[in-house]
């Protein structure tokens, strides 16, 4: 039976290469991972006081709704400062609001970081582990995806050079392994 995977990516960029890296986990996912990719771009900052009454946002709630409907997460991230991208970050709080009702909570995630950079989104993909462990969002270990000198492995048509693509086959793999160990087996 297949799973259904949300895929939400950290930058908001027309070009964005960690879209790019996103898309291409979804293409090679195997068939037992349905993957769609979520858009986090119109999310009104998270204001507890504006989470209250009737006045709620109505893309908070579509969003929460929408999530409640995936049996795992994929997050594909750039790193802003060392540290997780705003809208990924506000993605995260709208959807673990109201407190107890988070539609995170026992989902299982794994995290893809990448730049340009030499150190592949280091410091992005740790600070979203730390939410994560709060958020009881069991996240898979290894294998680790730290994409380093992406702009250098994606060509002009958005093609990702066969090494890269080699690895992120053996990743999904694995996170497709991981999703099947939590995530309980449906009977029909």
């Amino acid at each position: 039976m297949s799973k259904k995977i949300a895929v939400l990516v950290g930058s908001l960029r027309k070009e964005s290469f960690n879209r790019k890296i996103a898309k291409a986990l979804i293409n090679i996912a195997p068939k037992t991972l349905e993957m769609e990719l979520i858009d986090i771009s119109q999310l009104p900052i998270y204001n507890q006081d504006d989470d209250e009454g009737s006045n709620i946002p109505k893309a908070w709630t579509t969003f929460r709704d929408e999530i409640k409907k995936y049996d795992g997460v994929l997050f594909v991230t750039a790193e802003y400062n060392r540290s997780v991208p705003a809208v990924l970050k506000n993605a995260i709080d709208v959807g673990s609001r109201p407190y107890g009702k988070s539609v995170w909570d026992g989902k299982p995630g794994a995290i893809v970081s990448a730049s340009p950079g030499a150190i592949g989104g280091f410091g992005a993909n740790h600070h979203l582990r730390q939410s994560l462990v709060f958020l009881n969002v069991p996240c898979m270990q290894m294998p680790e995806a730290y994409i380093s000198n992406v702009a250098n492995l994606i060509d002009k048509d958005g093609n990702i050079n066969p090494s890269t693509t080699e690895f992120l086959g053996k990743f999904i793999k694995s996170f497709e392994l991981w999703v099947n160990l939590i995530v309980p087996m449906k009977v029909h």
